[in-house]
């Protein structure tokens, strides 16, 4: 396994992580994931230690708290050799403070997941939305009270709007708050709106991507195609009126070149999509969720090669799309902005 430094810090975290969005299962939109129970998940963690795969991302609304528990249950004993990420901010039950980045809700949240997850630390927090109401001020002391503690490592956000990000990293500087060193963010061949304004900001300020959802939603699975609509059971067809838009015509389009280029490397196409992301500027992990264990064996295949830079260029032009403004008029004057690559 590859490991790569989590934005600026010092802190290295495996090019593929592995995200727990699959267990449990207890609600409606997370059971269209997955339903991993502790035996499965147990197994699940196995492989991914005997692979390299040493970090694993949860949430505390993955299932109404039920996905860190699983988590919790499988690492017993094995604590010291791997990393835990997992998210807070969005809401936890129906009262006034249990949602957003406020110090009520974040310390509160915080000590839940360690009870949760059986364990006394997390190595990265990030929050999992951003919170307009609470100042980024009080966010932040509050990260830091919870560093100084012990009880959390790293610090990052996630689906944040690239002037909230800069925001929070300024008054960090200011008052010598921790830094956000990473960025879950949603990143795909299907959907690459983070590259016009979070991946500049992130190489600028020295923020690490970890992206979720890499095969767009579970659309670039090669499962889905012109004369091949989703099938009952995946995310795809079963919520599928959640994720990212896009027009199909793309998708189809995508998903033509990666089956060329998946031929000529003699990979599947999944592992060619996420092979794609391995190669972009500032991505330092890559979340890969997984039912089962062969599922798991062949996504965690994505690494260990390389695509050549003519079938990088196949799979930029097919996923290629006009961006919003301001982006789109930054383009216009290429003398002026540093390319990505």
């Amino acid at each position: 396994m590859e490991y790569r430094y989590l934005g600026a810090s010092g802190f290295r975290v495996p090019a593929l992580a592995f995200g727990t969005a699959t267990f449990g299962g207890t609600t409606d939109f997370f059971k269209a994931w997955g339903s991993t129970d502790v035996a499965a998940a147990n197994r699940l963690v196995d492989v991914c230690l005997d692979h390299g795969v040493t970090l694993f991302d949860s949430a505390d609304v993955y299932s109404n708290g039920a996905a860190e528990e699983i988590l919790g249950a499988a690492i017993k004993g094995k604590r010291d050799r791997l990393l835990i990420s997992t998210k807070a901010t969005f809401p936890t039950g129906d009262g006034p403070n249990d949602y957003g980045s406020s110090r009520f809700h974040l310390v509160e949240a915080v000590d839940k997941a360690l009870k949760r997850l059986g364990t006394d630390h997390i190595d990265l927090l990030q929050l999992h939305g951003q919170d307009n109401h609470t100042p980024v001020e009080e966010t932040l002391s509050t990260l830091d009270q919870l560093v100084r503690a012990g009880k959390v490592r790293y610090v990052g956000g996630s689906n944040f709007a690239g002037w909230h990000m800069m925001k929070s990293l300024a008054a960090a500087d200011r008052y010598g708050y921790p830094r956000y060193v990473a960025h879950q963010a949603y990143y795909s061949l299907l959907n690459r709106d983070y590259e016009w304004e979070l991946m500049p900001l992130g190489r600028d300020q020295g923020v690490g991507a970890v992206v979720w959802s890499p095969l767009g939603w579970g659309k670039l699975t090669g499962k889905i195609r012109r004369d091949q609509p989703a099938q009952p059971g995946s995310r795809a067809h079963d919520i599928a009126g959640t994720g990212p838009a896009y027009p199909e015509e793309r998708l189809f389009a995508i998903v033509d070149a990666l089956g060329a280029v998946s031929k000529e490397v003699d990979k599947s196409i999944p592992q060619v999509a996420l092979n794609w992301l391995l190669q972009r500027p500032t991505v330092s992990s890559i979340i890969i969720g997984a039912r089962n264990e062969e599922q798991l064996v062949q996504n965690i295949g994505a690494v260990g090669w390389n695509l050549t830079p003519e079938q990088v260029a196949k799979l930029d032009a097919a996923s290629d799309a006009k961006p919003s403004y301001p982006t789109w008029h930054q383009k216009g004057f290429p003398m002026l902005n540093r390319p990505l690559v």
